[in-house]
């Protein structure tokens, strides 16, 4: 049996509003159906239009990836501590916190500041994943 999903929880795992969610469900970009009281999403149906999206959005990147790692999470950056030669950064990508521990010397020559926008790529050979 499949999970299903409120409008609500899609939009969570989305990472949109509850709004936005509703406007593409009623304009059926994601199928739903009603469980007897409430209007949900199949985790299938959310899974296969998660995938979509991603594409699309990758589509429309005005310059295309010159890099290896797929993993991209564009947002801003809120956080740059700097040691004497090492570095903090903290990236905020919608719902995801992103640190990322590099040289001073990177920061610098990137020139990242706080408000500024940036872009976490991770690249991992190790993934963990957790049942919620």
């Amino acid at each position: 049996m499949s999970t299903s999903y409120t409008i609500g929880q899609a939009a969570v795992l989305l990472g949109v509003s509850s709004d936005t969610a509703r406007r593409w469900a009623d304009a059926g970009r994601f199928p739903t159906h009603h469980d007897g009281t409430r209007r949900v999403v199949d985790g299938v149906g959310l899974a296969a239009f998660c995938v979509q999206l991603a594409h699309e959005n990758a589509a429309r990147d005005d310059e295309p990836s010159t890099t290896s790692t797929r993993n991209a999470f564009p947002g801003i950056v809120t956080a740059v501590k700097l040691g004497e030669i090492d570095a903090q950064v903290e990236i905020q990508s919608g719902p995801h916190r992103l640190v990322s521990l590099l040289t001073r010397e990177a920061v610098e020559e990137l020139g990242l500041q706080v408000g500024m926008e940036a872009t976490a790529r991770v690249k991992s050979t190790s993934v963990h994943v957790d049942r919620t």
